[in-house]
């Protein structure tokens, strides 16, 4: 039974820690100015069409 409990927790952790990830990864995505979108944006347009 004790390593049920192991197994639990350690999937509790990962979860948690997953939702760390993601909460991180979009204040990233959140800090950009609207400006900045716009140039990645064009950027991405101009070397897909360049490849």
């Amino acid at each position: 039974m004790k390593a049920w409990k192991v197994v639990g927790l350690a999937g509790i952790v990962g979860v948690a820690a997953t939702g760390v990830v993601i909460a991180r990864g979009e204040r990233k995505r959140r800090a950009y100015t609207p400006e900045e979108v716009r140039d990645r944006i064009k950027t991405r347009v101009k070397e897909a069409a360049n490849a």
